[in-house]
This record gives structure tokens, sequence and C-alpha cells, in this order.
């Protein structure tokens, strides 16, 4: 699996080392491509999931804002619920494009 933006691979790793929680592809952060990322400020709140943290992700000079997330603690209860501790695991939109 890959998830690209601008022709780059952001993130590439076997289907079966990936997560799918409510229709998202979450890579382990072993496969991620790092000089693409950059922590920002943005926060989100799943009821079910917890806290959301965001990424910045930058190809060529050009910033997708927020354009990446990840549950650095899921919620008591959610691992369960997953079947499998997602935290820190990674998950992307607004463009980038999950692909097989």
């Amino acid at each position: 699996m890959k998830a690209v933006w601008n022709n780059e691979v952001l993130a590439e790793a076997p289907k079966e080392a990936l997560i799918r929680i409510e229709g998202n592809w979450y890579f382990p952060p072993k496969y991620l491509h790092w000089e693409f990322f950059s922590e920002s400020d943005h926060q989100t709140f799943c009821v079910w999931k917890g806290e959301a943290h965001y990424y910045d992700v930058t190809v060529n000079n050009e910033v997708n804002e927020f354009g990446a997330w990840y549950y650095p603690q899921p919620k008591d209860g959610a691992t369960e619920r997953v079947g499998k501790d997602f935290a820190n695991y990674v998950a992307f939109w607004n463009g980038i494009e999950v692909t097989e």
C-alpha cells in the first residue's frame, strides 16, 4: 500500500501491516518517509478513539496542511474495538491518495 501526494510516495507498507478504521488506512510509523512530515498544532477529538494529532505534509515546497493524522494515546477501549493497538499509526486525507 502507498500514500501518494504530488507524485511523491509519503508512506509504503505491506497491506497486512496497515489497520483499516472507519474506511481509512493507518500506516505504522516505521513505513513513513518522515522528510515530508512536520508536526502541526492542530488537534481534533473522536468520541471513541480520542485526541487526534496532525502532520502537515510538504512536497516540493507545497504544503498540505493537516494532511495526515494519528492518535498518540487512543482512548481506553479503542484498541479492543479495533482489535490492534493503533497508537501513532498515521492516516491520510485532503487529496493524499492511498492505493494498493
